[in-house]
Formats: C-alpha cells, structure tokens, sequence
C-alpha cells in the first residue's frame, strides 16, 4: 500500500524535484501536490474535487503560499480535530527566526529550511523518508 505525503507547494519546480526526491528514496511514497493553500484544505477536508483524495501520512507545508498562507493552513490543520494528528512538517526557504517561532507555536511537527540545490534537497529528502515515513510511529487515527 503506497505511503501518501502532502506537499503544500506553489513552485511547480520544487514540487517536481521533491516528487523526484521523494521516488528516489522510497518507492512506496506516493507525493500529492497542493499548489496553494485553498486546495490544500480541500484535500485534507476532501472536499469537491478531492472528495476520494487519499489520508496523507505526513504533510510538508511551503509557508509563502497565494490564496492562504501556510501559517493559516497550519493553524486550519491544528485546529480541525479530522486533521491535527496528521504530522505537518514545514520545508520553506524562510529561515527567518519570526517564522520558526511562529510554526512552532502553531505546533508544527518540525521546521526545516528548504535547500536551495537539488543534490541538498535529495538528501533532506531522505532524511525525512527514513524518519518520518520509517521510523516514526503515530496513533491509529492519525493515519486513518
């Protein structure tokens, strides 16, 4: 059964290296893609479009996003008692200290700063494939 990750990613070329990363590391990761935050809620909701969209195991949220930011697809997520089990990690580009505080008050499940080369991104993504996808283990209704 394919591993389903959200990523919340509006620059169609970062989503496609991470979707690449991602087939790289782990064969049965399947990599949806949200390009801003209004489509992602309605994935997460399934709603319209999404309505058959699958649970994601984990979900990793760009924070400069059109339409909703990813600060309020993170406060939307941790407030939706459907959602906030779902582990939510932020992989942006913004390593400003505001948004760090600002994630983690929101309680994302980590914070990681995207890297600006793909051969950096690959093994970022590799290293979330054997954590998060591997090792770690969540309650029955987080991946329900």
């Amino acid at each position: 059964m394919p591993i389903e990750v959200l990523l919340v990613e509006d620059n169609p070329g970062d989503a496609r290296l991470t979707r690449e990363a991602f087939r790289a590391a782990n064969s049965d990761v399947h990599v949806s893609v949200a390009a801003d935050g209004v489509e992602a809620m309605t994935f997460l909701r399934q709603e319209g479009a999404f309505s058959r969209a699958p649970r994601p195991a984990l979900i990793l949220l760009d924070l400069n996003l059109p339409r909703m930011s990813g600060r309020e697809v993170l406060a939307s997520i941790k407030q939706d008692e459907n959602l906030k089990a779902i582990p939510t990690v932020v992989l942006s580009s913004s390593d400003a200290a505001v948004d760090i505080d600002m994630a983690h008050a929101l309680q994302v499940s980590c914070y990681i700063t995207k890297p600006t080369l793909s051969d950096d991104l690959d093994r970022v993504v590799d290293r979330i494939n054997d954590f998060w996808l591997r090792h770690v283990r969540f309650p029955a209704t987080a991946v329900n």
